[in-house]
């Protein structure tokens, strides 16, 4: 595996409905928003290493929507689907985002990408409807496979 210099950093402070996550990357900020919404190159990082991934839909527009499904190596598959809010070039998407194992629990995801120069900011924050569909996902391991997700995209930028 490769020596990563940039941690995640993911907050999920208690008792708020919030997810908070970090990370720079070592590219351009229209590089890192365009491998966030080319699904050509979201199959290749985004999930846990171990997954595998299939885009179903994948329309990264305001009103677009998205489908996609990982598949673990025993071949469970757990799905994703969501649509987007607003989608500013290099700058910043909003996006709606649910786990189809817990239906009816959306979680809305505001994504910012800070140029930096030659490196880019991206600070995502995830509103859940509840404390406890947060608590859920943060236990459901969660921080596992957004880290591998960013390591991977670092791996890919590089």
């Amino acid at each position: 595996m490769t020596e990563h210099r940039n941690p995640t950093t993911i907050t999920a402070q208690p008792g708020t409905p919030f997810v908070d996550i970090e990370r720079e990357f070592e590219a351009p900020a229209a590089r890192v928003f365009r491998a966030w919404t080319d699904p050509e190159a979201l199959v290749h990082w985004l999930g846990p290493r171990e997954m595998d991934m299939k885009v179903i839909e994948y329309d990264a527009r305001p009103g677009g929507k998205y489908r996609y499904v990982h598949t673990d190596p025993d071949g469970a598959e757990f799905g994703f689907h969501g649509v987007f809010h607003e989608v500013t070039e290099s700058e910043r998407l909003v996006q709606t985002f649910e786990f189809e194992g817990a239906p009816g629990a959306p979680c809305l995801e505001s994504l910012s990408f800070e140029d930096l120069g030659d490196r880019t900011r991206v600070r995502t924050h995830s509103v859940f409807t509840s404390v406890e569909a947060r608590d859920m996902a943060v236990e459901s391991g969660m921080e596992r496979g957004i880290t591998d997700s960013m390591e991977r995209l670092d791996e890919l930028l590089r």
